[in-house]
């Protein structure tokens, strides 16, 4: 899972400042002009509404603020982004190189999605069973490196801050209970369970403070002595109270008040919002139907697979008897935590020198193979992907979970690494933070359908370089696939169909290896997060799709590592756009490759 939230911050301009007068002179100036100030604006923008990115990107000012999450703030960035929207909508008809092209319906998408989900007033809902703000001091711990003392005194505003933040956060719930916009029960358990775990640690070894313990020498050692001491006390007479303020508001606010009803469209003007996050999720203007019976469909398909495999195994017996013994046979899983992390460290360095053969371009940027943080890991997926920056000089992150290892089955090891590190969301990720030559705001796009269609595409080329060792691991790589495919049936199922937890448990049960405590904490993801789950399977299929229509097109002069290139050197686009460059780059290889006019079979689309 790759980092999807951003967080915004007061901004220094208002909206009719950002927005300017431009439309008044608008005719005396070129539209390339015309669009060049206006991404400039925007980016103007975003690096006084979002500190954290601001300050991966390099921005000093940025490292002391943390985001604003107010209504007042919220409503700043509605004004502002509306400004934009209409500028760039003004800029439609407007003829343009194909770069500038690309950079204005870029824009427009990442607009008028921040604006939609401003408009249904998200805020509301400050946690997920994913993620929760009682989480962001740590994960901003765990982000921070230290390298002057200007930089330790910017961070140390940033503590003296959090318990703002987390007010502001509590204010937003309290808005949600306010107006019925608000989590089910079962993942406001989950939520609180979290926010226990981060409020009863030891201060001593709590993350927030982490980065002091890391100091540079330029630094005195009589001033470091001075800003560890006044981290702790910081630490222990505003931000723990705060923490434990947040708990209180969970159990004894929130809880009680928290809905019955798993399903999106019981919100308020839930079907509206349901069907606004699948065509959000996705990238495209599939409806909720159809996204359904595009999952069912793809579960027949792979069931098929998995059978071949399972014959390959000499295993007697049935499709479940297989998953049982999948589940319960002690020799897929590891024996200590330290060996399942060694398993994940091995798998990537085999990876490594394998992907030269797929790939033309690689990130600079390095990564890391972690173990996910024990006050969070009993409510977290398998695994995540936390991105890195490459002027920060921080490397990326593959976090693993390591709690329940009955439940980490080793021949789903390989599969899980390559999404989450390389050739999944580590190169996809790095490689878009490092484009030179795209305006800045393209380095940080997180289109759901490409970042996590890439990341499941990423897994089937595992295959291509021999990574699956076993008949088991290539059922898991399949199993992995089945995942993303049941999550099309359960989270239309729940959100729009209005299916019981049961129900959307089912089709992980009977058709993957997955585990049961894999199985209950995704479905409580998907609850929690109507529609973000949609992405992965849309987007690879149409990854897919792509590559067999170049595969058709070009035939022997199809290469794999100039096709990667294409989909990954303008970063991540709806799907849409991705296939319009995509069927560009097809024409230019083939003129390239003197193979104009060949004929494009008709399955091949």
């Amino acid at each position: 899972m790759s980092r999807i939230a951003s967080h915004f911050t007061t901004i220094a301009v208002t909206a009719l400042a950002i927005v300017g007068s431009a439309h008044a002179s608008a005719l005396q100036i070129p539209v390339k002009a015309q669009l060049s100030t206006l991404i400039a604006d925007y980016e103007h923008f975003e690096a006084q509404d979002d500190p954290l990115t601001a300050s991966d990107e390099g921005d000093q000012t940025a490292l002391s603020r943390l985001p604003d999450v107010s209504p007042t703030a919220d409503q700043r960035r509605v004004d502002a982004l509306s400004g934009f929207r209409r500028r760039l909508e003004n800029l439609r008809a407007a003829k343009l190189d194909a770069n500038d092209t690309l950079n204005r319906d870029l824009l427009l998408r990442a607009v008028t999605d921040d604006l939609s989900s401003l408009d249904f007033d998200e805020r509301r809902e400050p946690f997920t069973a994913y993620w929760s703000f009682s989480s962001f001091g740590p994960s901003l711990g765990r982000r921070t490196v230290i390298r002057s003392f200007a930089e330790a005194d910017a961070y140390m505003a940033r503590l003296r801050a959090l318990p703002a933040y987390y007010d502001q956060e509590m204010a937003n719930g309290r808005r949600g209970l306010a107006t019925g916009f608000v989590q089910p029960r079962l993942v406001v358990e989950v939520a609180i369970r979290t926010a226990k775990k981060e409020a009863g640690q030891d201060a001593r070894t709590s993350m927030i403070t982490a980065p002091f313990e890391h100091l540079p020498a330029s630094i005195s050692p009589e001033r470091q002595a001075a800003l560890k001491a006044e981290a702790l006390a910081l630490l222990k007479t505003q931000i723990i109270p705060a923490q434990q303020r947040i708990v209180r508001f969970l159990e004894d606010e929130y809880l009680p008040r928290a809905r019955v009803s798993l399903a999106a469209r019981d919100l308020p003007d839930g079907d509206h919002y349901y069907a606004a996050k699948v065509r959000q999720y996705t990238t495209t203007n599939l409806t909720p139907d159809q996204v359904h019976q595009i999952g069912l469909d793809e579960v027949k398909r792979i069931r098929i697979e998995m059978d071949k495999i399972i014959v390959q195994t000499g295993f007697k017996g049935d499709f479940s008897q297989f998953i049982a013994f999948l589940r319960t046979d002690p020799q897929f899983y590891p024996k200590s935590r330290e060996a399942l992390l060694d398993r994940y460290r091995v798998i990537a360095k085999r990876i490594d020198p394998e992907l030269p053969r797929l790939f033309a371009t690689l990130p600079r940027l390095t990564y890391g193979v972690q173990p996910i943080p024990s006050e969070t890991e009993e409510g977290q997926t398998t695994a995540y992907y936390e991105e890195g920056s490459p002027n920060r000089g921080i490397a990326g992150t593959f976090a693993v979970n390591l709690s329940h290892l009955d439940q980490r089955p080793l021949y789903e090891a390989p599969t899980l690494a390559l999404h989450e590190s390389v050739p999944g969301h580590h190169l996809q990720i790095s490689l878009a933070q490092e484009q030179g030559d795209v305006p800045a705001f393209r380095r940080h796009l997180q289109f759901t359908a490409f970042v996590e269609g890439w990341g499941l595409y990423a897994e089937q080329l595992g295959g291509e370089i021999g990574l699956y060792a076993t008949s088991y691991e290539q059922f898991g790589q399949l199993s992995y696939e089945m995942w993303r495919a049941c999550r099309l049936v359960a989270d239309t199922g729940i959100h729009w169909l209005r299916w019981t937890r049961d129900q959307a448990r089912a089709c992980f049960l009977q058709n993957s290896s997955l585990s049961e405590h894999n199985i209950d904490t995704e479905v409580d993801r998907y609850i929690s997060w109507p529609g973000q789950a949609l992405g992965y399977k849309i987007g690879e299929l149409k990854i897919m799709q792509l590559r067999r229509r170049a595969e058709a097109s070009l035939g022997d002069h199809f290469d794999i590592r100039r096709f990667h290139d294409a989909v990954l050197s303008g970063g991540a686009m709806p799907l849409d756009v991705l296939e319009t460059r995509i069927d560009a780059w097809i024409e230019t290889e083939k003129t390239r490759t003197g193979r104009e006019g060949a004929h494009i079979p008709s399955d091949a689309s």
